[in-house]
C-alpha cells in the first residue's frame, strides 16, 4: 500500500460496483403495477400517453420532461458574480 493511497494499483475499492437498486423507480414500478390491476386500469403507457398530450397541448414542464427523457439534461455552467470569476476552493485532509 502507498501513501495516500488505501488500495494497491489495480485493485478496486468497490469490487461489485455501484448498487443495482434504485428503490424510487422500484416504488413506482409497484405503485403502477398495483393501479394498473386495480379498477381504474392505469398503466405505464396511460402515463406515458398523459405526458404527451400534455406537451402537445403546449404544457412547457410536460415538454421538458419528454426532451430530458429523450436529449438528457442540460449541462449546466458553473458561473461566478458578474465581475469576477467562480470561487473554488479546495481543501487537503492530512493523515495523523
Amino acid at each position: 500500500m502507498t501513501i495516500g493511497r488505501p488500495f494497491q494499483p489495480g485493485q478496486s475499492g468497490n469490487p461489485n460496483g455501484r448498487p443495482k437498486s434504485k428503490p424510487f423507480r422500484e416504488a413506482l414500478d409497484r405503485a403502477i403495477k398495483a393501479a394498473s390491476e386495480g379498477s381504474d386500469g392505469l398503466s405505464l403507457d396511460d402515463i406515458a400517453k398523459a405526458l404527451l398530450m400534455k406537451a402537445k397541448s403546449g404544457d412547457v414542464p410536460a415538454i421538458k420532461e419528454l426532451a430530458e427523457r429523450y436529449d438528457g439534461k442540460v449541462a449546466q455552467a458553473i458561473i461566478g458574480g458578474e465581475e469576477e470569476d467562480p470561487e473554488i476552493k479546495v481543501s487537503w485532509l492530512a493523515r495523523s
